[in-house]
């Protein structure tokens, strides 16, 4: 009786909301990796935030010129963006066409100002470089179940459309540039916000931690001496014949090690001075994230990737409200996030991206927006090649060259591409991309150029 309570109550309690197996490969890794064959002394960061619901592209990033925002103010009606509100941008490279930001995104507009953001324009999941008239013609392969969320997240975080998932493209970045990191301490992944297949690798597996810190078992503490730690202690000490027991106190031993080790690390982190929103979910994971990059030598930690989340953009009704606090949001947290980065030295090597479902339809369905395709995204750092539109913005006209249906625009850059650039950046060696990101060659930009 007492082993099924530590075996159930044990698991429940470290995995969370997670599936048992997702947690095992978890603690493993949180629990020590491999001697590194390699050291180096530099240090990067990737920080995905996972924009869950589908962000509406179209009211994020708008046409400014006055005949260009006519046309978007007849097709999106209800939705449209008022031209007086809307916050200018001067890109390098924009054709001769004026864009604006919607006006709850000030700190991005700053920070594009600065050279220290960049927008990869109508982006998405593709399988091949895909026009309107080989979709009509039926003459390329469109990835599988377009417009499903849950499809069409995992697509994007694994970056395999046309193979069952198994491993994220982060994780399988993970599995190649980890022996960089030197005895690391807990996972080079880790994630703010629960499970996810972004992080999954072969040997690389996410470690889960909460904005307030490390997740512990809230009955196992040795200073107590309370019955539960004595019994829990007994287990995880006794000799187990089956490999499976024997598998999962090991892994449960080295995941309380750890636990103890990374609190002991946050314990010592400096002081944060910059100022991060209160109620504001996202700003608190991106706060932790800052603390954790802060203990990074601590940690024997010279790469690291993280995950990070906001929801609620799934904006069928009521969205021009509900996205306008939801881009709020979205800005000033990334705001607050560079300026600590800032603050820690580490700017120029902490690299922030966002990522969505998909984009939204350009055509209104009188309260909000249906589910897109192709959608703007940004990328935030000191190493950015920042005041840049990268890519084509789509010419917005329904049933135009760049349209399926209702303005779901076809993506002119492959997630594929996008993600490439970003693990270049990283360190990976062109020779590794076909590894992390299996379909690269079908696409001939693999460095969108948005990096140093």
């Amino acid at each position: 009786m007492l082993r099924r309570k530590f075996l159930k109550e044990g698991l429940c309690s470290l995995a969370g909301a997670s599936a048992a197996t997702t947690m095992l490969r978890n603690l493993g890794f949180a629990a020590g990796i491999a001697s590194p064959t390699a050291v180096q002394s530099d240090y990067k960061a990737l920080i995905c935030v996972f924009l869950y619901g589908g962000n509406d592209g179209d009211n994020t990033l708008i046409p400014y010129g006055q005949n260009e925002y006519n046309s978007y103010a007849s097709s999106r009606s209800v939705v449209a963006v008022p031209r007086p509100s809307l916050l200018p941008i001067n890109p390098t490279n924009s054709d001769g066409r004026q864009f604006a930001l919607h006006p709850s995104l000030t700190e991005m507009q700053s920070l594009f100002g600065q050279k220290k953001l960049a927008i990869a324009a109508n982006t998405g999941v593709l399988m091949a470089p895909t026009t309107r008239e080989q979709i009509i013609a039926k003459s390329v392969q469109l990835p599988p179940q377009l417009f499903s969320h849950n499809d069409q997240q995992v697509q994007w975080q694994t970056s395999w459309p046309d193979q069952l998932p198994k491993t994220g493209w982060g994780g399988r970045m993970a599995d190649v540039m980890n022996p960089l990191n030197t005895n690391p301490q807990i996972s080079m992944s880790v994630s703010l916000a629960g499970s996810n297949v972004f992080q999954v690798g072969s040997e690389v597996f996410p470690y889960m931690v909460s904005k307030e810190g490390t997740i512990s078992l809230w009955y196992y503490n040795e200073a107590w001496g309370n019955p539960e730690t004595i019994v829990t202690k007994a287990m995880l000490d006794a000799t187990y014949g089956n490999v499976l027991d024997r598998s999962y106190s090991e892994i449960f031993k080295r995941s309380i090690e750890n636990e103890k080790r990374l609190s002991t690390a946050l314990r010592k982190a400096p002081t944060i001075t910059t100022p991060f929103p209160q109620n504001n979910d996202l700003a608190g994971q991106l706060k932790m994230v800052a603390r954790l990059i802060s203990v990074r030598n601590d940690l024997g930690m010279r790469r690291q990737v993280f995950f990070c989340t906001a929801d609620g953009f799934d904006t069928h009704g009521e969205q021009v409200n509900t996205h306008a606090n939801l881009l709020r949001g979205l800005s000033q947290a990334l705001g607050a996030f560079y300026q600590a980065t800032v603050e820690l030295g580490v700017a120029d090597k902490v690299t922030t991206f966002t990522a969505s479902d998909f984009g939204r339809t350009y055509k209104s369905n009188g309260k909000g927006s249906d589910h897109g395709w192709g959608n703007h995204h940004f990328v935030m750092g000191g190493a950015v090649k920042g005041g840049d539109i990268y890519g084509k913005v789509p010419l917005q006209q329904i049933n135009g060259p760049d349209d399926t249906s209702d303005g779901r625009w076809i993506p002119t850059i492959a997630t594929d591409e996008y993600s490439s650039t970003l693990a270049l950046w990283f360190g990976v060696n062109s020779s590794d991309l076909p590894t992390i990101l299996p379909n690269i060659g079908r696409f001939n930009r693999p460095n969108l150029g948005f990096m140093m």
